[in-house]
């Protein structure tokens, strides 16, 4: 990265900064970008040359957030199975209890603000959208190795095979994030959400491997 674009990611990050005080103390809908440009030391216009609308600046990573899981299964090894592959991405990140899962003091206001925000929660339903699209996309370019026959070319298919896998990691996060705001210990709502995680995926990596007869009793309509 060369300098003009590293000058540029410094004052992209130190906007963001400057904004997610202001929403957690304030609320979203109650803070301005002018606000958020006045506490950045830039001007308004530039603010929104970084962000084009106030729900980017809260969602500043959105973009990394709508790509992760179609960037696993595209770089995962030779023959590995995605399920598997998310799985133990999801599982790792709860064992090093990354931040990003919001295992930290600040999470449950994050949270709040997003509850208390009609805009916010629609902009976290489309950021929700665009990740399972993406997947379904990774998914037919790299499809799995089953023991199954299948037509791969059935892009329905692997639209919905991404909705199971996208919509399981989305409710470990949601079931979380309810338990932190229950008032669990963080520690006890890592392990407990990992522990149903893992079974979760594991019963759909079951499924996307099953013996093929099995598999075509199984998948057989109803008369």
């Amino acid at each position: 990265m060369g300098l003009r674009e590293t000058k540029k990611q410094q004052t992209r990050t130190a906007i963001a900064d400057s904004a997610l005080p202001l929403f957690l103390e304030h609320g979203f809908d109650q803070v301005t970008v002018a606000e958020v440009a006045r506490h950045a030391g830039v001007s308004t216009n530039t603010v929104f040359n970084y962000f084009p609308t106030k729900e980017d600046l809260f969602f500043d990573r959105q973009a990394e957030v709508e790509g992760h899981l179609a960037t696993l299964v595209r770089n995962r090894a030779p023959g590995a199975c995605p399920v598997e592959t998310i799985r133990d991405d999801l599982l790792t990140a709860l064992r090093r209890e990354d931040p990003a899962l919001g295992l930290h003091p600040d999470a449950p206001r994050f949270w709040q603000v997003i509850h208390d925000s009609a805009a916010l929660r629609a902009r976290e339903r489309e950021i929700s959208e665009r990740a399972e699209a993406a997947l379904a996309a990774a998914l037919a370019e790299h499809p799995p190795n089953t023991s199954t026959r299948w037509n791969q070319g059935n892009h329905s298919m692997f639209r919905l095979l991404a909705g199971a896998i996208a919509g399981t990691h989305r409710a470990a996060l949601r079931e979380l994030q309810q338990r932190i705001l229950s008032g669990e210990p963080p520690t006890d709502a890592r392990d407990n959400v990992a522990t149903a995680a893992a079974q979760a995926f594991n019963l759909l990596c079951h499924g996307l491997h099953a013996d093929a007869d099995q598999a075509s009793q199984e998948l057989r309509l109803p008369q």
